[in-house]
């Protein structure tokens, strides 16, 4: 049967971009919010810049009821509501041609026969040459099941009427501690090979996240400067207004460490402390990143009090309203011992960074919704403006925006205008959006993009998830031990306990409140 493109006359792509390959995006759990904030959206917005093939198609599994123009229905009213600007009412129905819903106990084996004959029509209507990637929008507990039933379907592997290439993608987290990560692992590599499994953290497809590249080995003035002669220590921040949001059951059960540090941070951390990677190669540029993590100085369990603060919100203020305490939150145990903060001080044993330390901090309920990578440099050897009129003078902060706004801040240091000397501090912003004029690719949108092309470079590999978690055991070892040991409290809006002041080395830095 002829191919049925989602649109009769596609956008032209961007310059320098190519369409990947004809595909099937195959969504578990796609009636959840996933799907529907970000997932659908952001496709849609690869789709008004051209950068879908024509040949695509979204099948979402669920066990809800839908025909397919329900479900379209639903997601042209989420896409409408998080797309912003972006929103092109009158693109969607030609993207939404392309979007198709199966009902399916996904629990069920029974239920698979019927959802591989479903993919196998769906692809033979719409022209695709049986590239398939699953996507798993479902629950952790659900993953083993699920992917072991995408193996006894035999849909995991090229067939004779699906013959072209498979792919999976997983949401974090990966596992909630070594073991259980190696148990997935061995799970999905018995169903799959490693060059097929797609672990995605989201963080990795930020603009900024991806300009660290860019900034730190395609500018000579950076480069040179960025080890321990020169830089005094480094902060890595993830603090989020919202608290959890419904969730309450998923997060009373993880908690920050295994919800944020073990992926999002560790993996900022490794990108701004990796070695060049010999090309851009996936190969080379994960294996850097793995070198890094390897490098983490391992914590002893008597030691993790003194490396590590965790803390609980209780009720408190945000945005000029009264929020609840985190045990009052729904779906949560009054008596939790969760922690919604957490701070790490960590040190990387190598000949760049060692003596350097690495603060790393996330938080719900905080005062600000900020990503940010924080690069305190050394003050200048030279005393020379001490006995000035203003002093001696601070020194340079560079500052790599993640998000609200995707940018870089420098702060220099600039002579006063007038006869005497006064030395003052001078910021210097970068965005993304005065820069080029344009939004960037949404992080799910250029991850999704990246899958379709098989570029694996912004995704963890199986021993990167192992050696995080090696950092991390002796942590959560310590806390499922005595689960109250150490936890702190601090109201919700601010920026986390005080105790965690005591972390940073000597007393000698200072948390940034940006």
């Amino acid at each position: 049967m002829g191919a049925d493109p989602i649109g009769a006359s596609p956008p032209a792509p961007r310059a320098g971009t190519e369409p990947p390959p004809p595909s099937l995006l195959v969504i578990f759990g796609a009636s959840g919010d996933l799907t529907r904030r970000l997932l659908i959206p952001d496709l849609f917005g690869l789709f008004l810049d051209g950068l879908l093939p024509e040949r695509f198609a979204v099948l979402g599994v669920s066990r809800t009821p839908y025909a397919d123009e329900a479900f379209r229905a639903m997601l042209r009213d989420c896409a409408r509501e998080t797309g912003e600007a972006k929103f092109d009412a009158s693109r969607w129905d030609d993207f939404a041609a392309g979007l198709h819903y199966h009902s399916a106990d996904l629990e069920d084996p029974g239920s698979y026969p019927a959802l591989r004959e479903r993919i196998r029509s769906l692809c033979a209507a719409r022209g695709i040459p049986g590239n398939i990637i699953f996507y798993s929008a479902v629950a952790p507990r659900h993953y083993v099941s699920l992917v072991r039933k995408i193996g006894e379907t035999k849909l995991a592997v090229p067939s004779e009427d699906l013959p072209g290439f498979r792919r999976v993608i997983v949401e974090k987290p990966f596992g909630r501690d070594l073991a259980s990560a190696r148990a997935l692992n061995r799970e999905m590599l018995g169903v799959f090979h490693d060059g097929q499994v797609y672990r995605i953290d989201h963080f990795l497809g930020k603009e900024t996240v991806q300009n660290l590249f860019v900034f730190r080995f395609g500018n000579g003035i950076f480069e040179p400067v960025w080890n321990r002669n020169y830089i005094d220590h480094v902060q890595i921040t993830v603090a989020e207004t919202l608290g959890v949001e419904g969730r309450g059951d998923y997060y009373d059960d993880a908690g920050a460490v295994r919800d944020m540090i073990q992926n999002h941070l560790l993996q900022l951390m490794a990108l701004v402390a990796m070695e060049p990677p010999n090309s851009l190669d996936g190969d080379d540029v994960r294996g850097e990143k793995l070198k890094l993590l390897k490098s983490i100085g391992r914590v002893a369990d008597e030691r993790v009090g003194d490396v590590c603060v965790r803390g609980q919100y209780v009720e408190g203020e945000t945005g000029g309203k009264k929020v609840p305490a985190y045990r009052a939150e729904k779906n949560v145990s009054p008596d939790s011992f969760t922690e919604t903060y957490a701070a790490l001080r960590l040190s990387v044993d190598n000949w760049r960074w060692a003596g350097v330390p690495f603060y790393l901090r996330t938080g719900k309920r905080m005062a600000r919704k900020v990503s940010e990578i924080a690069i305190q440099f050394r003050p200048a050897p030279s005393l020379l403006f001490k006995d000035t009129e203003c002093g001696q003078i601070d020194s340079n902060l560079l500052v790599i925006n993640i998000q609200p706004e995707e940018g870089i801040f420098l702060r220099f240091c600039a002579k006063e205008p007038g006869p005497g000397v006064c030395v003052r501090p001078v910021d210097f912003h970068f965005t993304y959006r005065e820069a080029f004029g344009a939004r960037s690719t949404p992080a799910y949108g250029r991850l999704l993009l990246d899958v379709m092309h098989g570029d694996p470079t912004l995704f963890p590999r199986e021993e990167d998830v192992e050696t995080s978690w090696t950092l991390l055991d002796p942590f959560l070892r310590r806390w499922e031990g005595d689960p109250g040991h150490g936890l702190r409290f601090y109201p919700a809006g601010g920026w986390g306990p005080p105790e965690a002041d005591a972390l940073l080395q000597e007393g000698r830095d200072r948390w940034r409140r940006p």
